[in-house]
């Protein structure tokens, strides 16, 4: 899978850095004792993952790949198995 590009748009980097500053979050306010702050950082957490499809389905995500192009491929890898 080295040739592939997966995770590496936009959309993808937006939402896993918001939800690695909820997870910073809600371990502080666990260490801290504190249950509301550590239930803002999953809320957080929760919002990296809305804010990532959101931007996915605002076209800054990956690209589907067309139909053809996903049989060329599949066809090219069982030839090279032979």
């Amino acid at each position: 899978m080295a040739g592939s590009a997966h995770g590496h748009t936009p959309a993808a980097w937006t939402g896993v850095i918001i939800s690695f500053i909820g997870f910073c979050i809600a371990g502080v306010f666990m260490v801290a004792a504190n249950v509301a702050g550590f239930w803002a950082g999953i809320a957080v957490v929760l919002l990296g993952g809305v804010v990532g499809l959101a931007m996915k389905a605002a076209g800054l995500g990956m690209p589907k790949e067309p139909e053809h192009i996903k049989a060329a491929r599949e066809a090219a890898s069982t030839k090279a198995r032979v």
